[in-house]
């Protein structure tokens, strides 16, 4: 694979001189460190502080990084990857870590778990509370949610041990979920080390908060208790059917003064709950939207890998072939930023997801996008990076992530700008450290073409 810098029985590594980013307290802390010196070894920070506080150790490689910003690796907590250009390109665009959704036949398709290099990958399992089995194949439907027995809360605790036991780091939590289930779940994968999304129906998402569920995911999907009763429950049984777009015709006609919209935002930014808005998704149905096949990094990527991909020349999205499950009413994406800047002012708390690769999101590129729809919102660049950091930490349970602190995983970014001056800069990138090893997110770009390394020795001529 080349040079890799910084294994397990390798020589330490010291970041010397940059501007190390504050993404701690949901981002309203400001203790930012200039001229700091950071210490890794065996893919773990052992020290990083000011540069009077820190030891170097004796024959430590040192990467020059004066007059830059360091700040921890990115996540993107909803996503998927399925070859290797994709995993080069979140690392390309600094995202070394990713919740990953295997779909086999669904918009994202499956989960590719063999990149070298690549993102580390938590696979996310669904779990909807059903014997599937139960259900005859000719009952079953794209557009509704099979449904048979329900599972006992000692079925359903068999089944959060079996997904752990396979590999599985995240829960969704699906639909179909009662809030009993929903409490045996959540509480069953807090005891394990698992983290858990929401996606809910047939339970609210106040109860959802209420049975410890530690986020939510998509605007439009967490929105669904500003709607009537009689409509939730049809949404609920199917998602991804006819009730769906009657769901956004609703959605659209929510203002942002509506009482019910005012509540709803208060009831969120008062829980531990984090919101994984997934914005990007709609990106492409956005007035004046940029075409994501002009960033650099896209040129790693081919559109018959990616659901409903931009048109290469003018960026402008596809028309999905089967409108029910994937068409959105007029207006709709534009008013889900609406409803998310309601929620985003009453004081919610935010983790970063991009939907890749559905609905012509792409890998590493449209957590830029999220990030930058989260500003739109009301998030200050600061908050926002710490929906792509800090703020994992904080609400799952994962005490290595999101930080540049002793005990960390070595997941950073060297950056020639400052971030928390604009959003944008974070993607002038001059290297990514995996676990402690440096890569060159150019060399990133350049490996389909001429075979080189993307490991980058420190202190080679070419650095």
């Amino acid at each position: 694979m080349g040079f890799l810098y910084g294994s397990a029985a390798g020589e330490p590594l010291v970041i010397d001189g940059a501007t190390l980013v504050d993404v701690s307290a949901f981002g309203a802390s400001h203790q930012d460190i200039p001229d700091s010196v950071v210490v890794v070894q065996g893919g773990e920070i052992v020290a990083a502080g000011p540069r009077a506080s820190v030891q170097v150790p004796a024959g430590a490689k040192v990467l020059d990084a004066r007059g830059k910003y360091l700040v921890p690796g990115l996540h993107d907590l909803f996503a998927t990857v399925n070859n290797q250009g994709q995993a080069s390109a979140y690392l390309a665009m600094g995202v070394t870590s990713i919740v990953g959704i295997d779909e086999p036949g669904g918009r994202r398709g499956p989960l590719f778990l063999g990149a070298q290099p690549g993102p580390r990958v938590y696979p996310l399992e669904e779990i909807d509370g059903y014997d599937e089995s139960s259900v005859a194949l000719a009952d079953r439907s794209i557009y509704t949610l099979t449904q048979g027995r329900a599972l006992s809360e000692t079925e359903l605790v068999a089944e959060v041990d079996r997904l752990a036991r396979g590999g599985a780091k995240v829960l969704l939590l699906y639909y179909t979920l009662s809030p009993q289930q929903v409490r045996v779940v959540a509480r069953r994968a807090r005891e394990l080390g698992l983290a858990t999304i929401g996606e809910l129906g047939a339970t609210t998402y106040p109860e959802g908060i209420d049975a410890g569920v530690m986020a939510f995911v998509h605007t439009s999907r967490y929105s669904l208790d500003l709607a009537p009763e009689p409509l939730r429950a049809e949404v609920a049984r199917a998602p991804f059917g006819p009730p769906r777009r009657k769901f956004y015709e609703f959605l659209n006609s929510v203002g942002s003064d509506a009482p019910v919209l005012q509540h709803y935002a208060a009831v969120l930014a008062k829980a531990r709950v984090g919101l994984i808005p997934t914005l990007a998704m709609n990106y492409l149905d956005l007035p004046g939207h940029a075409n994501p096949w002009k960033e650099p990094t896209a040129a790693l990527l081919d559109p018959a890998d990616i659901h409903l991909p931009a048109n290469r020349e003018t960026g402008e999205p596809q028309r999905p072939e089967n409108a029910v499950r994937d068409g959105f009413p007029q207006g709709a994406s534009e008013h889900l930023g609406v409803l998310e800047s309601a929620y985003c002012q009453a004081g919610a708390k935010y983790l970063a997801g991009s939907g890749t690769d559905a609905f012509g999101t792409m890998p590493g590129i449209s957590l830029h996008i999220e990030l930058e729809l989260l500003v739109k919102a009301c998030l200050t660049p600061r908050q926002a990076l710490a929906a792509a950091t800090g703020n994992v930490g904080e609400l799952f349970p994962w005490p290595k992530v999101g930080q540049v602190k002793a005990g960390y995983h070595a997941d950073l970014l060297v950056l020639d700008a400052d971030p928390t001056a604009d959003i944008a800069n974070l993607k002038q990138i001059q290297r990514v450290i995996l676990a402690g090893k440096v890569l060159d997110p150019q060399a990133l770009l350049m490996e389909p073409l001429l075979g080189r390394s993307v490991w980058r020795k420190v202190g080679d001529p070419t650095n």
